[in-house]
């Protein structure tokens, strides 16, 4: 039999960004700014452990449900006002009309 430890599955960006829904970009972005370790390959390029992003990826939503509990009606209606780091504000002009007044 052999003894030897199995080594931790890594995760390319792009696959991490799958997980998360956003662009392989972003998840570079966060191995940068110290939010999620990245392993270097032999090449030169990024690699993630599995169960870092795992344990990343469960985390969001015992927050969105603790928000829930907290207040569930914020839960239910997103806030307009909040902005993500990094994003611009986004103006709607009078083109962006509702589908019932199509």
């Amino acid at each position: 039999m052999d003894s030897s430890p199995q080594p931790e599955p890594l995760l390319t960006p792009a696959e991490v960004a799958t997980l998360f829904r956003v662009d392989p970009k972003t998840v570079t972005r966060w191995a940068t700014a110290g939010k999620l370790d990245a392993i270097r390959t032999l090449g030169g390029h990024r690699r993630y452990r599995e169960s870092e992003v795992r344990g990343l990826l469960a985390g969001i939503p015992r927050q969105r449900d603790a928000e829930a509990a907290t207040n569930p009606q914020d839960a239910l209606v997103p806030d307009a006002s909040v902005q993500l780091e990094g994003d611009a504000p986004t103006q709607l002009g009078p083109e962006a009309t509702s589908l019932e007044q199509r």
